[in-house]
């Protein structure tokens, strides 16, 4: 499954977020299913970020997000993001 989170960032703001979000996907990259994830900031719209990710499955995503882990770091990221359903088959 792939999961897609996206952002709107002030660019006073951009550099510290790149950082913010950089951390969060790598916590989420030592979750057992984890098999990728990027970020990314819009060529067109620089305000605008991603970060993308591609697990096993469906459970494996649930669970990399309820760790303690991601609680303390990952989720206050995440917690920024656009809301939109961001869950891919």
């Amino acid at each position: 499954m792939i999961a897609i989170a996206r952002f709107q960032v002030p660019m006073s703001e951009s550099a510290s977020f790149r950082a913010e979000i950089e951390l969060a996907r790598d916590v989420l990259a030592q979750a057992a299913g984890y098999l990728s994830g990027t970020v990314g900031q819009n060529l067109d719209e620089p305000t605008l970020w991603v970060l993308s990710t591609e697990w096993e499955n469906v459970g494996s995503y649930r669970r990399a997000l309820s760790s303690t882990r991601a609680k303390l770091e990952a989720i206050p990221v995440l917690a920024r993001a656009i809301d939109e359903p961001g869950a891919y088959e």
